[in-house]
């Protein structure tokens, strides 16, 4: 006798007896209702909070590669590190910034910039090369090219047809990114020593409408010689072609101190040269028109005059 009819047989034995044995057997497997997936949010027989506490069993995936994720090739725009500019502070110090009302400053940045974008519009009678490509610089130190050199960003930003990429080209005095309230940063003088360095990641977007920012970068003994080399040419050609509406603005180094700015003034299209008044000497003046004298474009703007005409202490006049 099997064990199963053994338990049977002591079952009817013990209800014999008047023993009270409950009796539920078990329904036959055929008849069971399968049980619902773990995997399946819903599944029959499932309540909703049982099913979203269940997750699926982890997969094996390849990880995705770096160079995967950022396949889309992105624009400059796209790619710019964004910085804020300290409008409030830029303002106080006596520069023009977004929407200022009207003033001295502004109508005569409006009269310094007409030409030189005259040349590059093309609506100038002299034709000339990277005319977009404007180098400021100064005989001396501390004559007011970085001041002329933001101002005049900032006003040719507010045209309608251009835009503008401020470039600190100074490495020696770079004093232009802390005017402007922003950190110093990777910028041109990485990209000549590390060509592979995308132009895109170095430019700073700024919060003012269509004016960029290139930092000068990390200092560097051999800035001359980089600066006077064929890859700085190559990369100015391609700043200045990239973008056709684009405006860039070179704040230079002072020409009689160091080598840079001589070196730069070959590559520039126009060339702004600024001239304190009252403080620097005629001789001076002289000595360094004489390093640009075979330049085709070079304006000479006067800086701080207190003319009759003058309403402020800045003056600007191009002659």
């Amino acid at each position: 006798m099997s064990t199963i009819e053994q338990a049977v047989k002591r079952l009817e034995e013990l209800r014999a007896a008047g023993v009270e044995v409950p009796w539920n057997p078990a329904p036959p497997a055929e008849t069971t209702p399968p049980a619902p997936s773990p995997f399946v949010s819903g599944a029959p027989g499932t309540s909703p909070a049982a099913a979203a506490s269940v997750h699926p069993l982890p997969t094996q995936t390849k990880p995705v590669e770096p160079s995967a994720r950022s396949a889309k090739p992105q624009d400059m725009g796209t790619r710019s590190k964004q910085v804020e500019i300290d409008l409030n502070r830029l303002a106080a110090q006596g520069y023009i910034v977004p929407h200022a009302t009207r003033s001295l400053l502004v109508d005569e940045f409006r009269v310094v910039k007409r030409p030189l974008l005259g040349n590059i519009t093309g609506a100038a009678s002299t034709k000339i090369d990277r005319p977009n490509l404007i180098m400021v610089t100064s005989s001396l130190p501390g004559e007011g090219k970085t001041f002329v050199a933001a101002n005049l960003a900032m006003s040719i930003a507010a045209e309608l047809n251009h835009t503008v990429l401020l470039v600190d080209a100074d490495p020696s005095r770079s004093t232009l990114l802390e005017r402007l309230g922003i950190a110093p940063a990777q910028g041109l003088i990485d990209k000549l020593l590390h060509p592979e360095l995308d132009l895109s990641d170095l430019i700073l977007a700024t919060n003012v409408p269509k004016l960029a920012v290139l930092p000068v970068g990390t200092p560097n003994a051999q800035a001359t010689e980089l600066f006077a080399s064929a890859t700085m040419d190559l990369l100015l050609e391609e700043m200045a072609h990239r973008y056709r509406d684009r405006v860039i603005i070179l704040d230079a180094p002072p020409l009689l101190p160091s080598a840079e700015a001589r070196a730069l003034s070959l590559h520039a299209g126009q060339i702004l040269f600024v001239v304190q008044a009252g403080r620097t000497h005629q001789g001076t003046v002289q000595q360094s028109l004489t390093m640009l004298q075979d330049h085709p474009m070079v304006y000479t703007l006067l800086n701080q005059s207190r003319g009759p005409k003058a309403g402020s202490p800045y003056g600007y006049y191009a002659y």
